[in-house]
């Protein structure tokens, strides 16, 4: 998809609708039920805006006349959707958003709001999914 995004035969509106199509879809299938890191946030992010700089290409700066990379803001500004953090943040949020509604008896629920029996190990306990629903929440 590298060749197509970054072709100049292909309008960046065509580009943009290849992006939101075929490749977040891919990217973040399952976002729903992931644990990230910062770390993994952070790669998600980096490879989003890799692929808009794919779609719109290097900037000529005005003062020196030479062509450089876009920055994040720019990017941002060209492209008004939400970055793929962003909806992968809110794909979880409706995820949990139908599971609580499901009710106390469904396996579901119970895995999402439950604390898991047995012992736990010593040293720092992980994130669970339902404390990073609460993190984004929060910032929301």
């Amino acid at each position: 998809m590298r060749n197509n995004l970054c072709s100049s035969f292909l309008s960046k509106n065509l580009k943009i609708m290849i992006c939101t199509i075929i490749i977040l879809p891919v990217v973040l299938y399952g976002c729903e039920t992931w644990s990230l890191t910062l770390r993994e946030e952070r790669r998600l992010r980096v490879f989003g805006n890799r692929v808009l700089r794919g779609i719109f290409g290097p900037k000529r700066d005005e003062v020196t006349g030479e062509w450089r990379k876009l920055h994040n803001e720019e990017l941002n500004d060209l492209y008004c959707s939400p970055n793929i953090v962003r909806v992968m943040q809110s794909g979880r949020i409706k995820r949990a958003w139908l599971v609580a509604r499901m009710g106390e008896k469904r396996v579901v629920y119970r895995v999402l709001v439950g604390k898991p029996e047995g012992k736990s190990r010593l040293a720092k306990p992980r994130c669970r999914g339902d404390d990073n629903i609460k993190l984004y929440l929060q910032e929301a």
